[in-house]
Order: structure tokens, then sequence, then C-alpha cells
């Protein structure tokens, strides 16, 4: 049985339109995962009780937090955030005292663009070899007040390098944003 030319065409179309679908609700999925870790990462940070124990206690199952280091980003004068890792994802949190401001250069420019944005399109290269799967690639996802940055969340860093590198980046980052905010 064959099709018309216009016929395979509106299949084509149905077949790109799912595609895309797909990809929507894997990248919400992911997002909401992303903000599990992230309210965890909260939850571990601010309670006195294990989360475990707090979620036992309502009666609902839990899984196990991981276990963080907690790295204070600081400049000469102050700590300016914290950095929290885990195994697989870094989570850097400014301190409140702070105000960082997403649109602020060096930010979007250097910090994302150029050193995240370097580590993706890497990891995107391995993933299109076939050496490493697609949910192993490095993700950044920036939770913001308005323009205010709250936290960036970066899962999948793979190498204890990349985490050094990137916790350095954000130290100058920030100092350069804070020192522009005065200006």
């Amino acid at each position: 049985m064959g099709y018309s030319e216009e016929h395979l065409r509106e299949i084509l179309e149905l077949r790109e339109w799912i595609s895309e679908e797909i990809e929507k609700r894997e990248k919400e999925l992911e997002r909401l995962r992303q903000n599990i870790l992230i309210l965890d990462s909260l939850v571990k940070q601010s309670s006195f009780s294990k989360a475990s124990d707090l979620m036992s206690a309502s009666g609902k199952k839990s899984e196990p937090l991981q276990t963080a280091s907690v790295i204070p980003i600081k400049t000469e004068e102050k700590v300016i955030a914290s950095a929290h890792v885990t195994a697989d994802e870094l989570v850097i949190i400014p301190s409140e005292d702070i105000i960082l401001d997403i649109d602020m250069q060096p930010f979007k420019s250097f910090f994302l663009g150029r050193i995240i944005g370097g580590m993706e399109s890497q990891d995107n290269i391995e993933v299109q070899n076939g050496k490493i799967p697609q949910n192993s690639a490095i993700s950044c996802m920036v939770n913001k007040d308005g323009s205010r940055i709250r936290e960036i969340l970066i899962k999948n860093y793979r190498q204890k390098e990349r985490v050094n590198e990137i916790i350095n980046t954000a130290t100058w980052s920030f100092s350069r944003m804070i020192e522009n905010s005065r200006k």
C-alpha cells in the first residue's frame, strides 16, 4: 500500500511533533528531579533532624539523602556563597546578604556561556560519539527569585577537576558581579 507524498509529509510532521513532545516532557521531568534534589539539599542544610527521620515521622517512605561536602566561596572580605558537592551534583547557594543579579556581567557571558557552555559542548560531543550516555551529560539550572540568583544546580559534572573549575569560576564571577553592583 503506497502513500502519497503529501500523506508521507504529514506522517513525518507527526513523527517530528511527537519527538519534540517527548523531549519537552523529558526536560520537564529532569527539572522536577533537580528541584527535588535542591529541596533535599535545603532541608539537609537547615534541619537539625535528618530529613529521613522527618519523612518517617510523617509516614511516608523516603530515599536516603546523599552526603554533601560544603565548600565556602569567599572573597578576601567574606563568604559570598557556599558550594554543596555530592557525588553527582554541585549546588551553589549565594549567601543571604549577597544579591547577585542573573543579568549582571560576567555571569551569563563567562560563567554560563564560556565555562558551563564549554563543558556542555564537550559532553554533547562525547554523547554523539557514544562515549557517555545522554543522561550523563552535564546540565545546569539557575533558580532565581525575580532576577536574583537563589542557587545554581549543576548535575553530572563527572570529574573533580570540573568541580574545582566551576567553584573557582563562580568565585571570580561573583566577585566581579559584586564589584559591578557597587559602581
